[in-house]
C-alpha cells in the first residue's frame, strides 16, 4: 500500500479521536482553524469550536494512467500542482490564486482558464470524504447512498462539513505553453469570438476588458518547446503584456501561476507594481500569500477607511465573480461599465460537462456562462446604503439568470437567496447531515456573516 495512504490513515484516526468527545459535548458552533483565507468578507467576532486540519495538507498519490490524483483537502494548489506537474500532469482546474486549498475550492467555486471544456473544480471531482458536524465521516460518489451530498457540498462553505479527502481528473501537459493575445475595440466581436475558441482545440480560453474600446481575448495551447519563454514573476507584469505582447511563451508551471503574482492586477493597491516597490518586495514576497495578509491587516486596523473619511469620500468594496449565460454578457457588461465602473474586468468562459445531476447550491443550465471578476473599492462623494453596488450588482445578475459566487459580500434577502441557491434541497441535506445545527447555516455565514 502507498505509505501517504497509511500516512493518511493514521492522520484520520487522530483527528477522530482528538475531536470526536468535544464535538459530541456540543458548545459554541463550529469552524475551521485556519491561518490564511480567500474569502473576502469580514466575519462576526463569536465564540467558535475551531477544528484544526492543518495536518491534511498532502498529495497522497498521483495516478498518470488513469489521470486522477489523490489529494487532502487542505492542501494548497500550489503543493498540488507541484506534484502532479513533477509527473507530467495537472489538475484540470487550477484556480488562480496559490494559495486556494483544494477543500476550499470544492466547498466554494474554483474555476480557471480550463473550464470552458472541464467545468468548475467541482466538476473534475470523482469521489471525497466529508468530516460531518458531528464528527463522523462519510466517503461521497456520484453513484452511493450519499450521492446527495456529492452534488449538495460544492459552494455549501464548511457549512455541512469538510472536505478530509478528494479524488480529482488531472489533465497530461507539456512543459510549455503558447498564449495568442487578440484585441478587440467592440463588446460583440469579443464575445462572439471568445464563444468561437471555446469551440476549438484551445486548452485555455480567458479575456480581459480594458475599456469599452479595449477588450483582449487569450486563447492558449500546450507545446514541447518555446523560444525565450517569459518570466512574470518578478520585474515584468503578466496583465500589461496582453495589450502589447500578441504572442507569448511561458513555462507551464509559469503560465498556470500568471495572474498570482500581481493578484491580477490588484498589486496596485499596494504600490507593488511601481518597479521600486517591487524590487523592495522581491520575487519570494510578489504573490497572493503577501498581498492577503496585507490585505487582513487593512482590514483590522482601518488604514483605508480612516485614509477615506479623511478625504471625504465614501467606500465600498466590490470584489465579485459571477456566472453569467453569455447571451446576456454584453448587456451586463453594459451594465457594469455604466453603473460599477471598474476595470479591468476578467472574463472566464465556464460550462458544466454534464447537467443531467446537477450540483445542488451552484446550478448552472446547459450553455456556456462567463464568469466576469472584477475587484476594487468604488469611492463616491455621497453616501449609500450599506452595500449599494453590491445590491445592484446582484439584483441584476438574479436577473439575468446569472450565479453569484459567495465568496465576498452578500446582501440577498432570504428569499432571494432561497431562490437562487436551492435551499429548499439544502434544508434536506441540513437535516441528514447536521441535524444539530453545529455548523452554521449557508444564509446566516455567507450573508449574515456568521
Amino acid at each position: 500500500m502507498n505509505a501517504e495512504v497509511d500516512a493518511h490513515a493514521e492522520r484520520r484516526q487522530r483527528l477522530l479521536s482528538a475531536i470526536g468527545g468535544a464535538i459530541a459535548a456540543g458548545g459554541a458552533p463550529l469552524g475551521l482553524a485556519k491561518r490564511t483565507s480567500n474569502l473576502f468578507r469580514d466575519r462576526a467576532e463569536g465564540a467558535r469550536q475551531r477544528l484544526d486540519l492543518s495536518e491534511f495538507d498532502h498529495v497522497i498519490e498521483v495516478d498518470g494512467a488513469a489521470g486522477l490524483v489523490q489529494v487532502e483537502g487542505m492542501t494548497t494548489y500550489e503543493s498540488l500542482v507541484a506534484s502532479t506537474l513533477a509527473r507530467g500532469a495537472m489538475p484540470a482546474v487550477v484556480p488562480q490564486l496559490k494559495t486556494i486549498t483544494v477543500g476550499g475550492a470544492v466547498a466554494g467555486v474554483g474555476i480557471e482558464a480550463t473550464s470552458f471544456r472541464h467545468g468548475l473544480v467541482h466538476h473534475t471531482l470523482k469521489e471525497f470524504d466529508v468530516l460531518l458536524p458531528d464528527a463522523s465521516i462519510v466517503t461521497c460518489t456520484p453513484d452511493n447512498a450519499h450521492r446527495d451530498l456529492f452534488f449538495g457540498f460544492p459552494n455549501s462553505y464548511g457549512s455541512l462539513g469538510y472536505a478530509l479527502r478528494l479524488v480529482l481528473r488531472t489533465l497530461p501537459v507539456k512543459p510549455c505553453v503558447r498564449v495568442e493575445h487578440a484585441r478587440h475595440a467592440n463588446p460583440d466581436d469579443f464575445f462572439a469570438a471568445l464563444a468561437r475558441a471555446c469551440e476549438s482545440d484551445a486548452d485555455f480560453v480567458d479575456g480581459v476588458v480594458f475599456g469599452p474600446q479595449s477588450l483582449v481575448l487569450s486563447t492558449a495551447r500546450f507545446v514541447d518547446e518555446a523560444p525565450s519563454p517569459s518570466d512574470y514573476g518578478f520585474e515584468r507584469i503578466y496583465y500589461r503584456s496582453l495589450l502589447d505582447t500578441p504572442v507569448d511563451h511561458l513555462r507551464t508551471h509559469d503560465y498556470l501561476w500568471r495572474w498570482d503574482t500581481d493578484w491580477f492586477w490588484c498589486s496596485k493597491n499596494f504600490g507593488a507594481q511601481h518597479p521600486w516597490v517591487r524590487r523592495l518586495f522581491g520575487r519570494s514576497h510578489l504573490n497572493s500569500r503577501t498581498y492577503t495578509r496585507l490585505m487582513r491587516l487593512n482590514a483590522r486596523w482601518g488604514l483605508t477607511k480612516r485614509l477615506a473619511h479623511w478625504r471625504g469620500v465614501v467606500p465600498e468594496s466590490v470584489i465579485q465573480d459571477v456566472d453569467i449565460p453569455i447571451a446576456s454578457a454584453p448587456g451586463f457588461l453594459d451594465f457594469l461599465l455604466r453603473e460599477i465602473g471598474i476595470l479591468p474586468i476578467w472574463i472566464c468562459p465556464v460550462r458544466a460537462p454534464d447537467t443531467t445531476s446537477p450540483f445542488t447550491l451552484y446550478p448552472l443550465d446547459d450553455g456556456l456562462y462567463l464568469n466576469f471578476g472584477f475587484w476594487d473599492v468604488i469611492e463616491s462623494r455621497e453616501p449609500h446604503e450599506a452595500g449599494h453596488f453590491n445590491r445592484l450588482l446582484e439584483q441584476e445578475v438574479l436577473r439575468l439568470g446569472g450565479i453569484k459566487s459567495l465568496y465576498s459580500d452578500s446582501f440577498f434577502t432570504r428569499d432571494e437567496f432561497a431562490r437562487a441557491y436551492g435551499m429548499a434541497s439544502y434544508e434536506a441535506l441540513k437535516a441528514r447531515y447536521d441535524p444539530a445545527g453545529r455548523a452554521p447555516h449557508l444564509y446566516d455565514k455567507c450573508v449574515l456573516r456568521a
